[in-house]
């Protein structure tokens, strides 16, 4: 990914969001969320979907017509479970998180690549990114919903659909831990030169939120900065069935 347009660093405000989301993206403490992705390359934002919003979007999973493809985890040895890319147009609540996170992540984003020594910065709003995504022939929605039974898992790995990669992303959980699934944690790994890897563990509850890095994430060496490689995956469903959303905020080639 070389030149992305470099529009200024102001804050772009969805309008169009609806009331409660935005309400909660507005109270959010986009400071500290700052802190912890520069600081361990992922942030947690409690409650973020309301329960109600959960329990919609996973019903939706079994609407065919409402989706661009289906994966079956095991044929292709990504893990146990499944998952659907949405097709256009999103469900409101997809699109409106899409949107109205997009534009706090931005400016992160671009100090990152500063940090790293990259010409790249990206687009105050979602729909200047898009752009230039469909610039590059990454027209396809990404956002997807993941579905995992008993036994159900997914191997660590990266989301890159193309040259034209945002660098964060975000999944919500919208089944209840403990109530309807147990194990099923989201799980980062953070790849360390002359060092074995790190693991982290991040407990999530129903609409709780995880915003982390896509590939890397800018850490301090002792020659400097570098480019710390991340991966994240989901252990082992133990019981019940586990369901989470996806957002991208690339699309796909």
């Amino acid at each position: 990914m070389q030149g992305l347009p470099a529009l200024g660093s102001g804050l772009t405000v969805n309008r169009s969001l609806r009331g409660p989301l935005r309400a909660r993206l507005a109270g959010l403490d986009w400071s500290g969320i700052t802190r912890e992705l520069w600081d361990r390359g992922h942030a947690v934002t409690p409650a973020l979907v309301a329960p109600g919003d959960c329990r919609e979007l996973a019903a939706v999973y079994d609407d065919d017509g409402r989706f661009r493809s289906r994966v079956d985890m095991a044929r292709y040895r990504f893990g146990e479970g499944e998952y659907k890319y949405f097709a256009d147009p999103l469900p409101p609540v997809v699109a409106d998180l899409r949107a109205g996170v997009y534009p706090h992540l931005a400016p992160v984003a671009s100090q990152w690549m500063a940090a790293l020594g990259s010409a790249d910065s990206y687009p105050d709003s979602l729909d200047e990114f898009l752009d230039v995504c469909h610039r590059h022939g990454q027209t396809r929605p990404t956002p997807l919903l993941l579905r995992y039974g008993p036994g159900g898992y997914n191997c660590l790995h990266q989301d890159l659909y193309g040259p034209v990669v945002f660098p964060f992303q975000m999944t919500i959980v919208l089944s209840r831990p403990g109530a309807d699934f147990e194990g099923g944690e989201f799980l980062l790994v953070e790849q360390r030169p002359r060092a074995q890897s790190r693991a982290e563990v991040v407990p999530l509850g129903q609409g709780d939120a995880v915003i982390f890095t896509t590939r890397f994430r800018p850490a301090p060496g002792a020659r400097g900065t570098y480019r710390a490689a991340m991966r994240h995956g989901v252990s082992r469903v133990r019981a019940g069935s586990r369901m989470s959303l996806g957002v991208i905020f690339h699309d796909a080639a």
